[in-house]
Order: C-alpha cells, then structure tokens, then sequence
C-alpha cells in the first residue's frame, strides 16, 4: 500500500487499525502521479493494482470499497491464479 501521507501517520493509522502489511509514505506523491491516481484536490483515489511477479500490470480495481476491499482483493488474487498460503 502507497499513502501521499508521511511515515508518521501511516503508523499511526497501522496501529490503530492493526495493520498487518507495510504501508509506503509518499508525501511528494510523485508514485500517486505515475500510477495516475492523484485526485485535482491532491488527494490519492483508492485503486488497488494487481502487479504480477514480472512487473507487470495484471488488473486494476477502480471501484474500492473499504468495508469490502479485504474480501475483494483476496477473490481477485484467486482469479488471478495466486496461490494462498
């Protein structure tokens, strides 16, 4: 995960939703702007991009929901073809 947040608020929000994967500062929000997911306001859209073990773009989600997104990503990595551990 890429936040335009800096590395203080990304831990912030880690701990106090229990987050169990790293989540990348980016506050310069050049990564938001190459993916093209850099709103006018400044903000990054949530999409999530499925990039495959060569670096390629496998899918992209523009249509998040956050109280579904956990169960979203985990269908779309089957479909994919990812194994689960």
């Amino acid at each position: 995960m890429v936040s335009v947040d800096d590395a203080e608020t990304n831990t912030r929000f880690a701990k106090e939703n229990e987050a169990d994967f790293p989540i990348l500062a980016n506050p310069e929000k050049n990564i938001a702007t190459a993916y093209g997911v850099l709103s006018p306001m400044g903000f990054a859209r949530r999409w999530t991009y499925y990039i495959g073990p060569d670096g390629k773009i496998l899918f992209i989600d523009k249509q998040v929901s956050t109280g579904t997104a956990g169960d979203d990503l985990a269908r779309k990595l089957g479909e994919l073809g990812v194994r689960r551990k």
